[in-house]
């Protein structure tokens, strides 16, 4: 064969084979299952009241934009933070769930870390979620209707069951478990591009 040729071909797989190698088991993600979700996804499970989920957001922003169509994307919601009582964050919950079902969670999920973050704010009931709610044009009678609603319900029993599911994997937030079967690791000297493009290369996997 050609030398020239040769050449030619390793130049253009040798960047395919870094890419391949740049993330490693062990490393740059774990492996939690044996098989794959059927449909890629990627969950993020985070807490309101952590800092950290607070400052990631810009990057999931990121993460969703960069996703293939056919990856869904979805938070979950933690209930075991020391940052306030299971209750508030079980509330906390609802009121996202409430969010989503007004297709308003980018926006609203937004204002409540911004309520508890920027603004330093307490949350003690429900209602000051609701507050926050209709602070951002939503009205209360709906948020009231919508969060004893049977599907919001269900939203929130089908949350804590991906709790429960990946518990044992996630120990704290912000962590991403991509297609059932790969958890995340944001390891030191990661940059913000390193850990979007992780994610993203993960729910790419089988």
């Amino acid at each position: 064969m050609n030398k020239r040729f040769i050449a030619l071909i390793f130049g253009l797989l040798l960047p395919l084979t870094s890419f391949a190698a740049k993330y490693e088991e062990g490393e740059q993600y774990e492996v939690i299952s044996k098989t794959a979700t059927d449909q890629p996804e990627v969950i993020e499970f985070f807490s309101f009241w952590c800092p950290h989920c607070f400052q990631f957001e810009p990057l999931v922003e990121q993460i969703k934009a960069k996703l293939d169509k056919k990856v869904e994307f979805n938070k979950v919601h933690v209930n075991f933070m020391r940052f306030t009582t299971p209750e508030i964050q079980e509330q906390a919950t609802r009121a996202m769930m409430v969010a989503e079902a007004l297709k308003k969670d980018d926006v609203l999920n937004k204002a409540v870390f911004n309520y508890i973050h920027v603004q330093r704010s307490p949350i003690t009931s429900l209602k000051d979620l609701q507050n926050i709610f209709i602070v951002n044009g939503v009205d209360g009678d709906k948020f009231d209707k919508l969060a004893n609603s049977f599907g919001v319900n269900n939203m929130v029993m089908r949350n804590n069951q991906n709790i429960e599911k990946y518990r044992k994997f996630v120990s704290g937030v912000p962590t991403f478990i991509v297609n059932g079967k790969y958890k995340a690791k944001f390891t030191k000297g990661m940059t913000p591009d390193d850990m979007v493009d992780l994610v993203v290369w993960l729910s790419e996997q089988k």
